[in-house]
């Protein structure tokens, strides 16, 4: 019995919306995470990208559980001798609310070219509007 390999020109992207608001931020990265990378299709495979474009919209709606708003840190470094940043959750959910979703999907991609890839059909945005209605996207209900 021969292995099926998925061709490129076989692979069907679709666009789904998931709509923020309320859900638990881990538990929606993990799903979106999923979508991207086609784990909910039977063609998946893992070294190739077949997943789907991700809308997400009221980004600035999450929750999150426990103390995270003052204990979670998110640290960048601008490469410079002292030049470590840091913010909590409650600053970023202010004032980056799409960052904050980005980077919980971002960290639960593969860390290659692929993942790379695959973040980039993930579009974040803070309030219930978004560009996207062209691609005529279908609400994905996520039950977390």
């Amino acid at each position: 019995m021969k292995t099926y390999r998925v061709k490129p020109e076989e692979i069907h992207r679709n666009w789904y919306v998931i709509n923020a608001e309320g859900k638990v931020l881990g538990r929606l990265a993990s799903e979106i995470a999923k979508v991207l990378r086609g784990k909910h299709k039977p063609s998946y495979q893992p070294d190739v990208d077949c997943g789907d474009y991700v809308v997400v919209v009221n980004a600035d709606k999450i929750r999150v559980t426990g103390k995270k708003l003052d204990q979670k840190i998110y640290y960048r470094h601008s490469n410079y001798p002292g030049g470590l940043k840091e913010r909590n959750l409650k600053w970023m959910l202010e004032n980056k609310p799409e960052e904050v979703i980005k980077l919980a999907v971002k960290r639960m991609l593969p860390k290659n070219r692929l993942g790379h890839r695959m973040l980039k059909k993930l579009k974040v945005y803070r309030g219930p509007d978004h560009p996207h209605s062209a691609q005529k996207p279908q609400p994905l209900e996520v039950s977390v």
